[in-house]
């Protein structure tokens, strides 16, 4: 098995046990180990530090050898090709976007790195499919509503993974789920700069449990 289709399988394994993505915004080194620990500890697999974060390839890298094994981690706001290659160099494996930029897809496919870019519109999403993406984040899932989702499941390829992110608390997670969102990508109702590790895992917990009753 090559390095990428390796990474594709921890991917496909880790979001099977969890479908949730951590967004860790404003998260910083010295927080990281204990944040990262509770994540983990509350079932999370998938985790995200934007790189408008404090020193953000650091926490990264901390991050990605302290979870080896246990955690997928990789970086969110990933706008252009260079901070691909900078991520893949801190060791991780996920590219996360707000947008779709088919030349950042493009270059984390060719990384062999998950590449999860945001999309909005239908056509949004067949632009990242095409260029290789391997799961489409629907963004921002707090200004649209779950029909939107549900007209677009209608003709997106039925093995496409789509991700609800913006605005998902546990209790607004079902409709969305069954609007067609195979996992959610979790915010500032998760992880705001100075919460808590202890308060971090409380919230994780209820995320995971409400992921568990709508599976």
């Amino acid at each position: 098995m090559s390095s990428k289709e390796c990474v594709g399988a921890a991917f496909d394994a880790a979001f099977a046990a969890c479908p949730l993505v951590a967004i860790l915004r404003g998260l910083t080194p010295d927080e990281a180990p204990a944040v990262g620990d509770a994540l983990v500890a509350a079932g999370f697999t998938l985790l995200e530090v934007p790189l408008n974060s404090p020193d953000p390839y650091a926490s990264i890298a901390l991050l990605t050898k302290r979870l080896r094994g246990r955690a997928m981690v990789g970086a969110g706001t990933v706008l252009n090709i260079e901070q691909v290659d900078r991520v893949a160099a801190a060791g991780g494996n996920l590219i996360v976007s707000p947008n779709t930029d088919a030349a950042v897809i493009g270059a984390s496919v060719a990384a062999g790195l998950v590449s999860l870019p945001g999309y909005y519109t239908t056509s949004e999403a067949f632009a990242a499919l095409a260029a290789g993406a391997t799961a489409l984040k629907l963004f921002p899932a707090d200004a649209a509503a779950p029909g939107m989702l549900k007209a677009q499941r209608a003709v997106l390829p039925r093995e496409a993974r789509v991700l609800a992110v913006g605005g998902i608390a546990p209790d607004t997670m079902a409709p969305w789920h069954a609007a067609g969102a195979d996992g959610f990508g979790l915010g500032s109702n998760l992880y705001r700069p100075g919460k808590a590790a202890d308060d971090v895992a409380q919230d994780a917990a209820r995320y995971v449990a409400a992921v568990k009753d709508i599976a």
